[in-house]
């Protein structure tokens, strides 16, 4: 007999309470997190071997892996390569079929594979062998065949997965991948490689443009930024400023050194305290020796220098403290430096 339109179907699982939900994200964290704790002792004279091969190479790393270690090898060459090692990834079964042309005798290989038996990886290894390059192998089993082939293993076991059936890469493929991090940490610090370095492989990231964008960039040359003599009236430089759109004007001596600077804010507080505005000198109203800052300075060393000393204008000078430009917080902001 067909069940009534109204009858609600049967669930095939009872629904997980949220309660179990919290505690098996709770055990999936517990488990991975003793499972990079577990990497630590095991960091031995393979891994020092490892970071020499690299340095020594003249060549590129390879990283290869199959399924979720293919996964986890193209995250690790990418780490790789933005830190300074160059390194990318090629599918081992793609490299079977012609991508090992890719592979010189002056690379290293890095293989990943948590059995250390993946057919794919195992079958291209003469090959690899053949061209001279080093083997570097990241297994969950330091006796497999993949382990005994390389010039260096990097140990990456776990004594349990995360999934509840002990089946499903989880706590592996993380210990993977940290140890990944940890030998491009590696890497990175034995090349000396600095933020001004991260910056040039990230000029579209919001650290490249902090790092690659100096004032000279942002700044209003000089011959558009308002200037006054000390001596001009203040409604001559109230004019400049107007024109000018910085919300400043910068004072001079007849040979473009910076003597003060005057500002909006400073404009405001002259209306405050009632001074007869057209006969006042500028002069006697300006910032005497404003900070200034050169040309060749990082852009978030400007914004770095307004901030704390809770100014929105900057003019830029020379080693003479001669005017070379000015720039404002608008200036900052529209260059995404801030």
């Amino acid at each position: 007999m067909a069940p009534s339109p109204s009858a609600a179907p049967t669930p095939s699982s009872p629904p997980a309470s949220s309660s179990r939900a919290v505690d098996l994200a709770a055990r999936t964290l517990r488990i991975e997190a003793e499972a990079l704790l577990a990497l630590i002792p095991r960091l031995n004279g393979d891994f020092s071997r490892s970071v020499e091969l690299i340095l020594a190479s003249s060549g590129r790393v390879i990283v290869s892996g199959m399924g979720k270690s293919g996964h986890v090898a193209r995250k690790i060459a990418a780490t790789l390569a933005s830190t300074g090692t160059p390194a990318y990834f090629v599918h081992p079964g793609e490299a079977s079929h012609g991508d090992l042309g890719m592979v010189q005798g002056s690379d290293v290989f890095l293989a990943l594979s948590n059995s250390g038996e993946t057919e794919e990886v195992l079958r291209i290894l003469p090959a690899i062998k053949r061209q001279g390059a080093k083997l570097i192998a990241m297994t969950g089993n330091p006796a497999s065949s993949l382990a005994r082939e390389a010039d260096a293993h990097l140990d990456a076991s776990v004594t349990q997965e995360a999934c509840p059936l002990n089946l499903a890469p989880t706590a592996s493929t993380t210990a993977a991948l940290a140890l990944g991090d940890a030998l491009a940490v590696a890497l990175l610090d034995a090349r000396g490689f600095g933020p001004e370095d991260f910056a040039l492989s990230h000029p579209g990231g919001s650290l490249g443009r902090r790092l690659l964008t100096h004032v000279r960039d942002v700044m209003h040359a000089a011959d558009t930024v308002p200037t006054v003599h000390p001596d001009a009236p203040l409604t001559d430089a109230i004019l400049a400023m107007s024109q000018g759109g910085l919300g400043m004007t910068a004072i001079t001596d007849p040979e473009s050194r910076i003597l003060g600077i005057f500002t909006d804010g400073d404009l405001r507080r002259a209306f405050a305290q009632g001074l007869d505005l057209g006969r006042a000198i500028i002069g006697s109203l300006m910032h005497p020796n404003p900070h200034c800052i050169a040309p060749e300075r990082l852009a978030v060393e400007a914004v770095d220098l307004m901030e704390r000393h809770r100014i929105n204008q900057l003019l830029v000078a020379d080693a003479e403290g001669r005017l070379l430009g000015a720039l404002n917080m608008h200036d900052l902001f529209r260059a995404k430096v801030i």
